[in-house]
């Protein structure tokens, strides 16, 4: 090799424009010339001894880690090759006034070393989106499909001995900016990062544990990258002076099992998150997109395996385990705490006792690290959000849990007491203060702490479970005392709003807890269940499933809230959200008069006042999001096949038209008692507007949207005119709400002129709604919709508006009322240049 090295060279040199001078001799190894294309072969492994020297600092573990003065080696056995690791990068230490804290998630990856030609050794990031079985004819065809990307190459040091592992120097690529061990861009973006400052970024430590290794780098950033700075955009944070960023990154290498856990499939019935992949075999006739749930790997001892499956209450092998960062303020640790344990009843329908717990961060043991990913952490950050969040990270072969990091923002406690005063100041006397008692903040901390866990455990949100609850069931103490007012702590439930202050209904009863839809839910995905394999088990489970909703259909999942069910909606209660919300109406005009003294404080300039009006407002305002739902709302229940019924029904429209007829009593006709003079004199200047004409306005434009009066009519025409809500009722309900003064030629207030205007321009923007596009491809013609331009929405508004314009015509000459004729005239012309543009 060093022979052809310098036969290539000479050449080279002989080309010289300028001679070489003459030299006092150089004892150190020549460098190559810096000739654009020419680069020296690579040099090939030293001896390991030659490498890893009697300096070496060693620590074994997943990979072994050597530390020689400032360089840090891995050696990495041959068993190791093709297996899979994730490496999970959190922030330990970050910048104030980014909107990042110390222990959120940063980045994630599966990756894999892999041995390549000329003694180098691959880290590939593997992709996982379709997979065969390695015995079928397929196989190699997927294997040829998905050939894993190559992130990084290291050149090998060393071969340890035998040759059984490698030795790769990762002093400069943990220093560097490597994206699969670094700041996505994204998350760059945001923070308005721009180019690595390398002499500002280090590597502080590097420890190694039997199934983990953990980095910890400190990275120097310039500002003023990111995505503001592509738009043009102009933002400042504390860190802009200095021209640059520093962060502490932790990344954890954590092996995968050998042996991925079984998986369980799926079941849209059941709120579980879910990965899926593409499935190839030799017999099939179409592939299989294989949905599974997120879960944690929860078995039974061995010597305990034949109890647990006779029903007996076993300890898990492994539990769930779950620590409290010591940064969490003392007094709310024990309460944090419960919200974990309470989760251990549930445990118990699937079989496990003692399954889950939380404990104190232990002080002073240097072998534990918040951010190694063999624990799981509450992280308790100092942040003015009012927020908290429950994630994890699994394993994408199987849906197993590896870690979660539940985030809790410190300032989630404000709107912890803003949603309690609101919601149920009516009813408990310690919510009416600025200054919650501890034990009553704990217990609400209690509430969102098991809500963030059931999160972590693999359940999604079920904003339908309240929605079983009868809406009088909500003011029955002995039933609460028994079910609690919404069968699952994953809704968005809050707190009891329908409860009166004559139903005595005590404090327990007034926010939520873990209830039966959880126990079902967590034994649906952590029982053993039977079957040879995941489908063969998902039959039994579908059994369990119809089961378990013919005896009890509390057990409902309405999902996340986000399609057209009005069953499923974030922060409502009951049943019936149209008597639900009467009730909580009723409660918000006792806590309205009562806010001047509740927020009293010595010193405060109203702002106490001020933002719990705005919460009033607010909670006013989702009561008519709730009811206005309903209208064009369609059920939506989940059923497999054995299971009776449809599973998209509409709205009841008896449902429908009470919703209606709710928005027009208790929103367009002038909801004055939220004007109160004695608290908007204090808080407001007039010229700020009043609270109560944008909702009217939001509420009637969503009602008489283009969007919505679609729905309708697609209603009507698959179910037919006699068993919905048609359009022509809906406006036929909303005009006797709306125009009552006409017919009666009284004065109509500035509200209800509003109101009247946006009744016509949203007839004006659905008669002139545009079509939906269309474009061909191949033959294929493809639609992009939904457009309105050729339904019966354009006729239907204008056959109302030229109705409007007659009523408006007869009625001007018997209006005294000056704004009110002025009004009425401009509606006429308003109309008219809608129907006749020329």
């Amino acid at each position: 090799m060093t022979a052809l090295a310098a036969t290539a060279y000479s050449p080279v040199l002989a080309q010289r424009r300028h001679p070489v001078l003459p030299a006092a001799a150089d004892t150190s190894k020549p460098k190559p010339p810096a000739f654009p294309g020419f680069t020296l072969p690579k040099q090939g492994p030293k001896p390991y001894k030659e490498v890893i020297t009697d300096k070496a600092v060693t620590h074994y573990g997943l990979f072994t880690v050597h530390k020689i003065d400032e360089r840090w080696y891995f050696e990495i056995p041959d068993s190791l090759l093709g297996r899979e690791f994730m490496a999970i990068t959190r922030f330990s230490k970050t910048a104030a006034g980014g909107g990042i804290y110390g222990g959120e998630l940063a980045n994630q990856q599966t990756l894999e070393w892999d041995k390549g030609p000329a003694h180098t050794l691959f880290l590939r990031v593997v992709t996982l989106v379709s997979m065969a079985d390695s015995t079928s004819k397929i196989y190699k065809a997927v294997k040829n499909s998905s050939v894993d990307p190559i992130a990084s190459a290291f050149d090998i040091k060393a071969y340890g001995k035998d040759s059984a592992s490698v030795v790769i120097d990762v002093t400069d690529y943990f220093k560097g900016d490597n994206l699969i061990v670094s700041i996505p861009q994204g998350i760059k973006g945001r923070m308005r990062l721009g180019g690595l400052a390398s002499d500002r970024s280090y590597i502080e430590h590097i420890n190694t544990y039997p199934i983990n290794t953990e980095v910890r780098s400190v990275k120097t950033f310039s500002t003023g990258g990111g995505m503001s700075a592509a738009f043009g955009l102009s933002f400042s944070s504390p860190t802009d002076a200095a021209g640059a960023v520093t962060l502490e990154l932790n990344t954890s290498f954590i092996l995968l099992p050998a042996a991925p856990m079984s998986k369980r499939l799926f079941d849209s019935r059941v709120g579980y998150f879910a990965d899926d992949y593409v499935v190839y075999s030799d017999e099939q006739q179409k592939i299989e997109n294989q949905q599974f749930i997120v879960r944690w790997r929860l078995e039974p001892r061995p010597e305990d395996r034949e109890k647990w499956l006779h029903g007996e209450l076993v300890r898990p092998a492994k539990p769930i385990i779950y620590y409290i960062d010591p940064a969490t303020p003392r007094k709310w640790v024990p309460y944090l705490i419960q919200g974990v344990n309470d989760w251990q009843r549930a445990f118990e329908q699937a079989g496990f006792k003692d399954a889950i717990e939380a404990r104190e961060w232990p002080d002073g043991d240097s072998t534990m690290s918040l951010e190694d990913a063999r624990y799981s952490v509450l992280r308790y950050f100092a942040s003015d959000i009012e927020n908290a969040y429950g994630p994890n990270v699994h394993d994408p072969r199987s849906g197993e849990i590896i870690e979660s990091h539940i985030g809790w923002y410190h300032n989630i406690m404000e709107i912890l007491h803003d949603w309690y005063m609101i919601q149920a100041g009516a009813v408990d006397p310690r919510a009416r203060s600025m200054h919650l008692d501890d034990s009553l903040m704990g217990q609400l901390i209690r509430f969102v702490s098991s809500h963030e866990v059931g999160h972590t455990l693999g359940l999604r949100h079920n904003m339908g479970s309240s929605s079983t609850v009868p809406v009088e069931k909500l003011r029955d103490k002995g039933w609460l005392d028994i079910h609690g007012h919404t069968p699952s702590i994953m809704d968005y439930a809050r707190f009891n709003y329908v409860a009166q202050p004559q139903d005595d209904i005590p404090e327990i009863d007034l926010f939520p807890r873990i209830g039966e839809y959880d126990r079902w839910a967590i034994r649906w995905g952590y029982a053993y269940a039977g079957g040879k394999d995941p489908k063969e088990e998902s039959k039994i489970l579908n059994k369990w499933v119809i089961d378990s909703l013919r005896t009890n259909p509390r057990l409902w999942f309405g999902g996340e809230g986000f399609n057209q069910d009005p069953r499923a909606q974030t922060e409502d209660l009951g049943d019936n959200s149209i008597k639900a919300s009467e009730y909580g109406i009723q409660n918000l005009r006792r806590i309205l008069p009562g806010l001047p003294a509740w927020t009293k404080e010595e010193a405060d300039k109203y702002q106490n006042l001020a933002e719990m009006y705005r919460q009033v407002v607010a909670q006013f305002n989702r009561y008519m999001g709730h009811v206005l739902k309903n209208v064009g709302g369609v059920y939506e229940t989940f059923r497999s096949v054995e299971q009776p019924g449809d599973v998209y029904e509409p709205t009841p429209a008896v449902r429908q038209r009470e919703a209606v007829r709710f928005l027009n009593n208790q929103l367009f006709e002038t909801p004055r008692w939220l004007l109160d003079n004695n608290i908007l004199n204090k808080i407001s200047s007039p010229s700020g507007g009043d609270p109560i004409s944008p909702i009217q306005t939001a509420v009637l434009s969503s009602l008489l949207s283009a969007n919505r009066l679609n729905n309708l009519l697609l209603e009507t025409n698959r179910y037919g005119a006699t068993h919905v809500y048609t359009v022509e009722e809906l406006l036929d309900d909303v005009r006797k709400g709306i125009w009552g003064e006409l017919s009666k030629h009284q004065p109509t207030d500035a509200w209800r002129r509003d109101l009247q205007k946006t009744y016509v321009e949203s007839l004006i923007s659905v008669l002139n709604s545009s079509g939906g596009s269309s474009s061909s491809l191949s033959g294929l013609v493809i639609y992009f919709g939904p457009g309105t331009k050729n339904t019966d929405l354009p006729s239907i508004a204008r056959a109302e508006l030229t109705t409007m314009r007659t009523r408006i015509l007869a009625a001007i000459p018997m209006t005294t009322d000056k704004l009110t004729r002025y009004h009425l005239e401009d509606l006429a012309q308003r109309i008219r240049r809608a129907l006749d543009p020329k």
